[in-house]
């Protein structure tokens, strides 16, 4: 059976679903600005971006503070030792992608977490936890280059880094939900001795509204702000690094972080109802993904659905799984395998994803094949074997406008939560463990069963893929959202969900960013959704076409607090066409989050 774009339901239907409200966690009004917004996971570091903002300093200026910031505040995701992605649009029309993700150490090989029975190491020497799980970080060279090349140079490297050092030095406060992150980590934590003194207090836990300091990290932010961001990499930080990496059986040197650089890419770029959409190109996976989405669902008349209908989530459950197959067989790092990025992004390559599209029953992912791209040339499997790949839900993204119009859009991540568990001694950087986004074990599906094809293996100085999305969306040429999100796999269908609920559904932004959400990544064949999210009779019909659900829970099953169940939150701005005003939406999902504006 198949029905013809835009005839999916009947009016009478389409009129039940308009009728039902959103179920939201929250309805918080936008911030509203008339100059300049920041938008980030913790008020402390919003605050530290919308000052600089300011003190005359432009998005960019003000994305290096905010990321230092976060840093300090928010050390499970965001610390100095992890690496990203930033999309920078500039007023004079130009957009560009930096991408500072981590690379693979010059040691690491293919089967370096296999152990001797050939099965994939666990614990101490794994690719999830302590000294061998680390990738090359990349914040400090990544936010130094995009200060170098595109920030107004109003304010100096060391002015930028300043609120960070005062942060650590003299201390914050301790929130609830940081807290409890601490308490959730114990285990991981207290594995470490520098870890265990700087983030369990010794053993005796920190306490809400404990006054933290931070006296390490406080001094490699001096030696950064004294000698420039080359210190980390080559300086007193990277000796005390590699030294410490030496002693414990690490894989990254000081050759690794001296050679480490920033790289400058192309975005990827789709319009969608008259909108353009700009984001971000591979190493990232997420931009080919999610224009792939938009393109397949722009033929239905997705508003004329409603926004809880059945109809409409089937039509994204079956455009997810489309978008996730191709991701797993061809997406990889552009420097070492020819990802054929005209080909993914044709449109009539993409139309022909939705062939065997049937608006009356689910595709099974077991049968569903790739689409086979032009320019596609699979890579050799002795140099880069197949398997799957994971992503934690533990990164962190924060969003800027400025007075100009300049906009920032900066997603960063450590990987796990709190990464690998090691912490520096001597410098209060806490270490990613990014090596486990590369496959371990060819055809072993990882944590999060994410089934990844050749493209993605471990190579020295090579890039994991990755699911982050910092996005742009225009409107006449004019920046209208700057949005993105943690959530590992989860980030691209979030970003998709936000964007279509403010473009289809014309909600406010706040309400757009947290509604509920859905997510399907083609395997495994599952729907997970957000608790309360879906009616019992939504789900009652999308089981009947085929669909199954799990309620969507990414720590793995273990009783968690309520608030650490939901890692999936966007920090979003709207510039109002018709007011310009900058509209500052923090989900709600993160009790810390918050929109600063002047």
């Amino acid at each position: 059976m198949s029905l013809t774009p835009r005839r999916i339901i009947s009016p009478i239907i389409a009129a039940l679903v308009f009728s039902t409200p959103f179920v939201s966690y929250a309805q918080r009004m936008a911030v509203e600005a008339e100059h300049g917004m920041v938008v980030s996971v913790h008020e402390l570091a919003a605050q530290v971006g919308a000052d600089v903002l300011q003190r005359g300093g432009n998005a960019v200026d003000a994305a290096v503070a905010t990321g230092f910031a976060l840093g300090v505040v928010y050390p499970w995701a965001g610390p100095l030792g992890g690496g990203g992605f930033m999309m920078i649009h500039l007023a004079d029309g130009r957009d560009i992608a930096i991408d500072y993700r981590e690379r693979a150490p010059a040691a690491a090989s293919r089967d370096m977490y296999l152990g001797p029975d050939g099965n994939v190491l666990k614990g101490p020497g794994s690719s999830t936890f302590g000294w061998r799980a680390s990738g090359v970080p990349g914040d400090v060279a990544g936010w130094a280059l995009a200060l170098e090349k595109y920030g107004s140079h109003k304010l100096s490297w060391a002015e930028l880094i300043e609120p960070a050092r005062r942060l650590a030095a003299d201390g914050h406060h301790i929130t609830q939900f940081t807290a409890s992150r601490f308490r959730s980590q114990a285990e991981k934590l207290g594995a470490f001795a520098d870890s265990k003194k700087i983030f369990l207090n010794g053993g005796a836990l920190w306490r809400t509204g404990d006054l933290w300091r931070q006296p390490e990290l406080a001094a490699t932010l001096a030696r950064l702000q004294q000698n420039g961001p080359r210190e980390f990499y080559e300086g007193e930080t990277a000796r005390l690094i590699a030294d410490a990496m030496a002693r414990n059986g690490g894989t990254l040197t000081l050759a690794d972080l001296k050679n480490y650089t920033a790289v400058e890419r192309v975005p990827v770029r789709m319009t969608y109802r008259g909108y353009e959409i700009v984001t971000m190109p591979p190493p990232s996976s997420s931009g080919i993904a999610l224009l792939q989405m938009f393109a397949m669902i722009e033929p239905f008349d997705v508003a004329a659905l409603g926004p809880n209908s059945a109809a409409k989530y089937h039509l994204f459950i079956e455009a997810m799984r489309r978008a996730y197959r191709d991701r797993a067989e061809y997406l990889g790092d552009p420097d070492f395998v020819k990802v054929p990025v005209a080909g993914l992004m044709d449109r009539n390559y993409i139309a022909g994803l939705m062939k065997n599209f049937d608006p009356a029953k689910a595709t099974p992912s077991a049968g569903l094949a790739p689409g086979g791209p032009a320019g596609w040339e699979p890579p050799k499997v002795a140099s880069v074997p197949s398997g799957g790949f994971a992503e934690s839900t533990e990164t962190t993204h924060f969003s800027i406008v400025d007075a100009e119009g300049n906009a920032v859009a900066n997603t960063f991540t450590l990987n796990g939560g709190f990464g690998s568990g090691v912490t520096i001694p001597g410098t209060g950087v806490l270490m990613n463990n990014e090596m486990d986004d590369f496959t371990s074990k060819p055809g072993t599906p990882n944590q999060f069963r994410l089934i990844q094809g050749e493209a993605n293996a471990i190579a020295p100085g090579k890039h994991p893929l990755s699911s982050m999305a910092p996005t742009f969306v225009f409107k006449d040429g004019k920046i209208f959202l700057v949005t993105g999100a943690p959530g590992g796999s989860t980030i691209i269908n979030a970003v998709f969900q936000v964007i279509t609920n403010v473009i289809d559904f014309n909600l406010p932004v706040s309400l757009a960013v947290d509604t509920p959400r859905i997510h399907h990544q083609w395997m495994p064949d599952v729907v997970n959704y957000d608790p309360y999210g879906l009616s019992k009779d939504t789900m009652d019909a999308l089981r009947a076409k085929g669909h199954q659900f799990e309620e969507r829970n990414f720590f793995g099953g273990q009783l968690v607090p309520v608030i650490e169940r939901y890692p999936n939150d966007t920090m979003t701005i709207m510039v109002d066409p018709a007011t310009h005003l900058r509209l500052g939406a923090a989900d709600s999902r993160k009790p810390d989050s918050k929109a600063v504006g002047y």
